[in-house]
């Protein structure tokens, strides 16, 4: 009784917060702008929160928070639709809405995939967000125990694992990792006050801006990849209400790839390093795998869409469980998430939830609001998005490229963060000709302070003794994975060279 009491009393905290008329427009606003980057093909959730980041330095922390939230979840609504509509991703997870949507839309029925994608969607964020409301003030009040040397090991686990677990190849992933890391010691030293790899450049006493950076390899680093690429239009088709609505043997073939997809989804978007594009296509193949009629999927298979959008979605709600609990973020969005918050002056770490109830569960009421939001903006006005994607491409990246330089400049009134951001553009798509990850780098960046900071006080705590990483039973586990991961690296590269 006491734990649902404490719930509801945290609850109200939230809905107190989150229904003011300041952060309803945030929440409004991030909905808004992330279903418009999600419909637009190449764009995606990283680079619509990587333009909006210099604007958080002039918000409260909760309404950053809720906007920058609010476009992760639009992006995620919106970047099926030129999946459907033209057979191009919006972004990487929502690929698989291609394999059938696409198939849909070619046989008239384009408007009903996008509808059931809304549906699928609202459905699997619901899930998402129910986990994170009672899982994550659980997790919290258990990490509230935890020492420096605890923190240490997780964020190296979370470091080892996004590089490793997640796409392309884990040698490179661990490499890249390093980089960020390297990256992230530039600046001052907070013990010692000396400055380190600034090479006499007052910038870099500061170290490297994060968010130059993060727009740098992936807004601008977009836009050049784009630089040459062909519009796609799509087809005409009607989207009225009545075009849109399923029948009831698509409601019925829908039903149990919802709930499959969302339990699958939440599952692994708690996990660092499995991006929502895997997760997807697990969905997807688990549907076709159990499917009464598997020969129907890729010609128009409605489970093709409601099962993986379903799972994209609830992941991303309970992607939030590890960032604002543990403090390690399992991708680059959540990467992104952290930093919003170490801009607003908060550690993150568990003390988020307990230090700011207020921000936490006024987050937490926001996702509920953003989600119906995202439904009024989804399926009424679907007509009205499908117009944004006649939007030429000399128009459009042009205007990403200004904005990305005034919200730079903006931030430090600094000529230097323009050209660092310009310079992480070239090199982001370099890495892309090498097919080198860019997230490890980002997640090297953020964490790589904090992991120092508590690797030096755990030395100090136990002056100078190692044995500390053994002897507590989390930081020994934690390891023991890191190692494992590593091993496991090392062991499938030497397989794939021996083979080849």
């Amino acid at each position: 009784m006491e734990f649902f009491s404490v719930f509801a009393s945290n609850l109200s905290i939230g809905i107190h917060e989150a229904v003011t008329l300041s952060n309803l427009w945030y929440c409004f606003v991030g909905v808004f702008l992330g279903t418009l980057v999600g419909v637009l093909p190449g764009l995606g959730s990283l680079i619509a929160i990587s333009l909006l980041l210099p604007i958080t330095y002039h918000l409260p922390a909760t309404g950053a928070l809720i906007m920058l939230a609010g476009v992760y979840f639009g992006a995620d609504y919106g970047g099926g639709t030129c999946s459907i509509l033209l057979g191009v991703p919006g972004h990487a997870a929502a690929a698989v809405d291609v394999l059938d949507g696409y198939p849909m839309a070619k046989q008239g029925r384009g408007g009903i995939a996008l509808f059931m994608k809304c549906v699928a969607s609202f459905w699997g964020s619901a899930v998402g967000i129910v986990l994170l409301m009672f899982f994550a003030p659980i997790l919290s009040g258990w990490a509230l125990n935890f020492g420096p040397s605890e923190y240490c090991a997780l964020m190296l686990l979370g470091l080892i694992a996004a590089s490793t677990v997640g796409q392309g190849s884990p040698i490179k992933g661990v490499a890249m990792v390093f980089v960020g890391l390297i990256l992230g010691v530039i600046g001052t030293d907070i013990n010692s006050g000396v400055s380190r790899f600034a090479f006499d450049i007052p910038e870099l006493t500061d170290g490297i801006s994060l968010i130059a950076m993060a727009m740098g390899l992936f807004a601008i680093t977009e836009v050049i990849k784009s630089a040459n690429t062909t519009r796609v239009t799509p087809a005409e088709q009607s989207f009225t209400l009545r075009d849109q609505m399923p029948t009831r043997q698509d409601w019925r073939r829908s039903f149990g790839p919802m709930l499959r997809g969302s339990g699958l989804g939440a599952f692994f978007g708690a996990l660092p390093g499995t991006s929502g594009g895997m997760a997807t296509f697990l969905s997807y193949s688990m549907e076709k795998r159990i499917s009464k009629h598997p020969q129907e999927f890729g010609k128009g298979a409605i489970e093709g869409i409601a099962g993986p959008e379903a799972c994209n979605n609830a992941g991303v709600g309970t992607a939030f469980i590890p960032t604002l609990t543990l403090g390690i973020p399992g991708d680059a969005v959540m990467a992104l998430m952290l930093g919003a918050l170490t801009i607003q002056g908060i550690q993150p770490g568990p003390q988020v939830i307990t230090a700011h109830p207020d921000l936490f569960w006024g987050l937490i009421v926001s996702f509920w609001i953003g989600n119906l939001f995202l439904v009024i903006l989804n399926i009424p006005l679907i007509g009205m998005w499908v117009k944004l994607l006649s939007i030429p491409y000399h128009l459009m990246f042009p205007s990403i490229v200004l904005f990305t330089c005034i919200g730079v400049y903006s931030t430090s009134n600094s000529t230097f963060d323009v050209w660092v951001l310009l310079a992480f553009g070239i090199v982001g798509y370099l890495m892309a000709l090498l097919r080198l990850e860019v997230v490890p780098v980002l997640l090297g960046l953020i964490l790589g302070p904090m992991l120092e900071e508590n690797f030096r006080r755990t030395l100090l705590l136990s002056r100078g003794s190692f044995s500390v990483f053994v002897e507590r039973p989390i930081t020994a586990v934690a390891l023991a994975v890191c190692a494992f991961l590593l091993l496991w690296t090392v062991w499938g590269s030497m397989r794939s060279r021996v083979s080849a």
